[in-house]
C-alpha cells in the first residue's frame, strides 16, 4: 500500500516531485529501494535535486512561423553561460519555442492560472455535470477530471510535446536537466499571432506547424 508517509520519505531521499514519487511507489508495489532506482532510471531524482539551484543564465529563443503569421519568444534559464551555449540546451529552447507556436498555451503552469479563472471554470463545469443529471459525488469527480484536462490544454508544462506526444513538456524538461546536468527553468514566453483578436478566416496554424515539425 502506498501511504502518504512513504511518499514523503521517498521525496526526502530523492528530491523528486510528489506525483513522481507516488507513481514510482505504485509501479514498484511500495518498495522504497526499488522506487528510488525507478526514479533514477527515469532521470527524475537527479533532475529534482537540481531544481533548487539558481538558474540565472540561459537564452531567449524565438520561432517565426513561415510567412510571419506566428511569432514566439521564450526565456529559458540555466545555471552557467557554458551550458547556455551548449547545443543540447539550444535545441531544447528551439523545441519549446516551436511547441508554443503550435500548441498556443496560455499559461506556463497550473499555478499561474488566476484563482478566479479556476473558480469560474469549476462553477461552469459543475453546472454542466448537474445538467447531465450526475449525482453530487460523480459530478465532483467529473469536474476534477475536466479541470485537469483544461490544464493540459492551456498550460505549457502540462501539454504533450508536439514532436513526441508521449511526453509532456515538463517531462521533456526533466529529461533535459538529467542529460545536461544543470537546473533548467522555462521562465516566461509570449506568442503573437497575426490578426489575433480581429475577425477573419480562421486557419489551423497548430496543425500546419506540427506537420512542418514532423517533416523537419
Amino acid at each position: 500500500m502506498v501511504t502518504a508517509a512513504l511518499v514523503k520519505e521517498l521525496r526526502e531521499k530523492t528530491g523528486a516531485g510528489m506525483l513522481d514519487c507516488k507513481k514510482a511507489l505504485t509501479e514498484t508495489n511500495g518498495d522504497l529501494e526499488k522506487a528510488i532506482v525507478y526514479l533514477r532510471e527515469k532521470g527524475l531524482a537527479s533532475a529534482a535535486k537540481k531544481s533548487g539551484r539558481i538558474a540565472a543564465e540561459g537564452a531567449v529563443g524565438s520561432y517565426i512561423h513561415m510567412g510571419g503569421k506566428i511569432g514566439v519568444l521564450v526565456e529559458v534559464n540555466c545555471e552557467t553561460d557554458f551550458v547556455a551555449k551548449n547545443d543540447a540546451f539550444q535545441a531544447f529552447v528551439k523545441d519549446v519555442a516551436m511547441h508554443i507556436a503550435a500548441a498556443a498555451p496560455t499559461y506556463l503552469s497550473p499555478e499561474e492560472i488566476p484563482a478566479e479563472v479556476i473558480a469560474s471554470e469549476r462553477e461552469i463545469l459543475t453546472q454542466q455535470a448537474i445538467n447531465e443529471g450526475k449525482p453530487a459525488n460523480i459530478a465532483e469527480k467529473m469536474v476534477e477530471g475536466r479541470i485537469k484536462k483544461m490544464y493540459k490544454e492551456v498550460c505549457l508544462l502540462e501539454q504533450p510535446f508536439v514532436k513526441n506526444p508521449d511526453v509532456t513538456i515538463s517531462e521533456y524538461l526533466k529529461e533535459t536537466i538529467a542529460t545536461i546536468g544543470e537546473n533548467i527553468v522555462i521562465r516566461r514566453f509570449v506568442r503573437f499571432q497575426m490578426g489575433e483578436g480581429l475577425e477573419k478566416k480562421q486557419e489551423n496554424f497548430a496543425e500546419e506547424i506540427a506537420k512542418q515539425i514532423a517533416n523537419a
